[in-house]
């Protein structure tokens, strides 16, 4: 079974009390101690980001490791990833992770890691990186669209209800054909993939929604995904 859990921001806040979509992550590996990965390659491998992931999974009954990009990086990074559970990647610059992936050939290994049965998953850039395309903000200026891995089918934007341009700029390049049809995500939300298909969308914040966008016409339509609420009720 080959799983991604695409998470649009905040996934790990910065005072740590809305760890749900963690545990949900967690949990999908069916693993009473995981072995987890971070790999925070998005912010240059930022000493807050690798911190705050040990302290919020630290939380949890699992193992959890990093993989350095930019200091000491290990030899063999294809027996790092497959000996892991699960991997979680971090946000930051889209277009750089990716540009430092592929030059270690990391990005290969995340897809033999995949089809292997290893979860996927990550907020913001870890989001977006799986799929054909994503809307980002790597460069200065507009947001504009990225070419990603192609895992998933089509297009995603994160941070949809929190960053003010991240929603009529997906919605204007989805209309003029900039981008795929995709999915969008609210802060506190995963999309949950299996085989390649959206399972299920889950929030940790009860008012917190997902969207599939897709081009009709000139215009770009939005409907909105069942969100299924991980705290209590």
């Amino acid at each position: 079974m080959k799983q991604i859990i695409a998470m649009g921001g905040m996934a790990l806040p910065p005072d740590l009390d809305n760890l749900l979509l963690i545990d949900y992550f967690l949990k999908q590996t069916r693993r009473r101690r995981p072995r987890v990965c971070y790999v925070g390659a998005a912010s240059g491998d930022a000493e807050a980001g690798c911190l705050r992931f040990y302290a919020g999974f630290s939380r949890f009954q699992c193992r959890p490791t990093h993989l350095p990009l930019f200091a000491r990086t290990p030899r063999n990074l294809e027996s790092v990833v497959m000996s892991q559970d699960a991997i979680f990647v971090g946000g930051g610059n889209t277009r750089s992770m990716l540009a430092v992936w592929r030059d270690w050939g990391l990005d290969a290994h995340l897809r033999t890691a995949w089809e292997s049965g290893i979860v996927l998953g990550g907020s913001s850039a870890g989001s977006i990186c799986w799929f054909e395309q994503g809307l980002t903000d790597s460069l200065a200026g507009p947001l504009t669209s990225l070419d990603c891995l192609g895992l998933l089918a089509g297009s995603n934007c994160p941070h949809y209800d929190s960053e003010p341009l991240r929603r009529p700029t997906f919605r204007k390049l989805v209309a003029a054909g900039g981008m795929m049809d995709g999915v969008a995500a609210d802060d506190g939300t995963a999309l949950h993939y299996v085989d390649g298909r959206l399972l299920r969308a889950a929030s940790s914040r009860p008012h917190a929604r997902t969207w599939r966008v897709r081009r009709s016409g000139r215009r770009a339509i939005e409907t909105r995904i069942p969100t299924f609420y991980l705290g209590k009720s």
